[in-house]
C-alpha cells in the first residue's frame, strides 16, 4: 500500500474541495440560467442543453484528471447539493427549476450527464495530475 505525505494528502483535499465548489457553482449559475429564452432555438432550450453538456464535460474532466470516480463523485454533489433544493416550490410559489422544456432537460439530462460521467471515469486510483511529480525521465 503506497504511504502519502501530508502535503501530499493536503493537495488532494483542497483539489476535491474546489471540484466540489466547482459543482456548487454550477449548479448555481446553471439553476438559474438554463431557461434563458434568448438561447432558444424554435421550442429547442439550447441553454439547458449547453448546461447539461457542460456538467458531463466538468464531471468527465474531474474523474479524469483526478483518476478516479470519486472525482466525478465529488463535483456532482456539489451540483446536486444545489440543484435538488432548487426543484422545490417556495412558500410564495416561486421555483428557480420552473417544470416546462427548459427545467426537465436541465434537471433529467444532467442527471444522465453524471451518471455517464461517473461510469467514463476511470475506476480505480493510481496517482491524480497533482500529485505525480514532474521529472526530465517522466515528464507526465
Amino acid at each position: 500500500m503506497e504511504h502519502r505525505s501530508q502535503a501530499e494528502s493536503a493537495l488532494g483535499g483542497a483539489a476535491y474541495g474546489m471540484l466540489f465548489v466547482l459543482g456548487v457553482v454550477m449548479g448555481v449559475v446553471g439553476g438559474f440560467t438554463h431557461p434563458v429564452s434568448v438561447w432558444h432555438f424554435g421550442s429547442i432550450p439550447v441553454a439547458a442543453i449547453v448546461w447539461v453538456l457542460a456538467l458531463f464535460g466538468v464531471c468527465l474532466g474531474a474523474g479524469k484528471l483526478m483518476r478516479a470516480r470519486l472525482g466525478a463523485v465529488v463535483t456532482a454533489g456539489g451540483w446536486l447539493l444545489v440543484t435538488l433544493p432548487f426543484t422545490l416550490e417556495l412558500g410564495s410559489g416561486d421555483l428557480v427549476i420552473a417544470q416546462g422544456a427548459a427545467g426537465y432537460i436541465y434537471l433529467y439530462g444532467g442527471l444522465v450527464a453524471l451518471v455517464v460521467a461517473y461510469f467514463l471515469s476511470p475506476s480505480s486510483g493510481g496517482e491524480s495530475w497533482l500529485l505525480r511529480g514532474y521529472s526530465p525521465k517522466n515528464p507526465m
